[in-house]
């Protein structure tokens, strides 16, 4: 008698659809059941039109997906980890951080023409506050525009001379194989990531010892330790995808290091902090908190509430 398809939440577009087949692979190579693929709409979905930083709440690309999750409609839940909340509900535990591709953001121009070369009124299209802060702070001089759909979309849309250039997340377009629209990546000095960019999370329920059994394995190390220490500064920052920050750890010599920067959303204040500790799950979790506290005595807290507020004197 063959065992139960292990049933894998997701949701439908191009990239989702890409990390929910590779993961179906992983499992495969392991010697696990069969996968069987679920779409869900997920509130992101829904609201394609609406800026991200105008709607209210978290989680807008996983909350329905981890709610099938706990109702026992699907048994696995993949995620861009990066869309994931840094609060899981009770009863769901992120049982594998995957192997992290390439976390910095991309530039990609209509034109052939860097950041640099942009002139000045070129309209630069990104979904994220995050980027418009540290866009602001290198080219002031740049018009912004909301850029939303799925990643092709979003390429098509600039192809098509909606904007001049847009940013997006290279992971994402490497998955596609789309690296060949890249104009330049830009570097996590000048724009750091959001946290956990770059990493596909999978969670299962805490209490299902057959579907763990066969995610663990999944889980990478360097994946782990990374993220764990940017989730916990976002976490201890209270943040959200409506938060102007970026964050990027690295494990070198047994060594983590999370360098971390908070910009205001004109690019006129700018606050970083960085730290080191031991590679170890414990430690970067306490390195995260710790260099939160310290962005957090540089100014931090005042600024985002202030950023928070001012998004949402203009969202409608």
């Amino acid at each position: 008698m063959s065992a139960r398809p292990l049933r894998i939440g997701t949701r439908a577009s191009a990239l989702a659809l890409w990390q929910a087949h590779h993961l179906e692979a992983l499992l495969a190579a392991h010697g696990a059941p069969a996968a069987q693929l679920v779409h869900i709409k997920t509130a992101g979905d829904v609201q394609s039109e609406v800026p991200l930083w105008q709607a209210g709440g978290r989680a807008f690309f996983t909350k329905e997906i981890d709610r099938a999750l706990l109702e026992g409609s699907v048994d696995i839940a993949v995620h861009s980890l990066k869309d994931l909340s840094t609060q899981l509900d009770p009863g769901v535990t992120l049982a594998a951080a995957l192997p992290r591709t390439d976390a910095r953001d991309a530039f990609l121009s209509r034109d052939g023409a860097t950041l640099a070369q942009l002139p000045p009124g070129a309209r630069v299209g990104t979904s994220s506050l995050r980027r418009r802060a540290f866009l602001m702070r290198a080219r002031p001089d740049l018009a912004h525009a909301e850029l939303r759909g799925n990643v092709p979309t979003r390429v098509d849309r600039l192809r098509g001379g909606d904007y001049d250039a847009i940013i997006l997340a290279a992971a994402g377009l490497a998955r596609l194989q789309l690296l060949g629209n890249v104009t330049e990546f830009l570097s996590p000095e000048q724009f750091p990531p959001a946290v956990s960019q770059g990493v596909i999370g999978v969670c299962a329920r805490t209490a299902d010892a057959p579907t763990l059994r066969w995610l663990l394995p999944l889980d990478d190390r360097e994946a782990r330790l990374t993220s764990t220490a940017e989730r916990a500064l976002l976490r201890r920052l209270e943040g959200g995808c409506q938060v102007p920050l970026g964050a990027l750890a690295t494990v070198t010599d047994r060594m983590l290091r999370l360098s971390a920067s908070v910009c205001a959303l004109d690019g006129s204040v700018h606050l970083t902090a960085q730290a080191t500790a031991p590679a170890s799950v414990s430690d970067a979790a306490a390195l995260g908190e710790r260099v939160a506290e310290d962005l957090l005595a540089r100014g931090a807290g005042e600024l985002i509430a202030r950023e928070r507020g001012r998004f949402t004197v203009e969202a409608p």
